[in-house]
């Protein structure tokens, strides 16, 4: 059996949850989804500019799975800006 996902603490839920390729319908284009886990940690790492440990404190996790979850961030970025994707952040409206 598969161990239980363990929460992890998210303050930021953004308004704009797609974004996608001037000038092509979505109908066309792939999505790439990026959790709220994976954009909090793009946020505190990126925009606030804090180091690893704190940002894996903030999230009340660990500091590899920090890592973890921000190199999976990263990857999804690149793959839709490479391959012209559309990125779709899920959302959770209750935190």
């Amino acid at each position: 059996m598969a161990r239980p996902r363990l929460y992890r603490k998210i303050r930021f839920n953004p308004d704009i949850t797609y974004f996608k390729p001037q000038g092509v319908p979505m109908r066309f284009l792939e999505v790439v989804e990026l959790t709220t886990e994976e954009v909090e940690s793009l946020r505190l790492k990126n925009i606030k500019d804090l180091d690893q440990i704190e940002c894996a404190k903030r999230m009340k996790t660990s500091q590899s799975t920090f890592q973890r979850i921000l190199s999976s961030a990263y990857k999804k970025i690149a793959k839709a800006l490479i391959d012209g994707k559309a990125i779709r952040i899920r959302t959770t409206r209750n935190f």
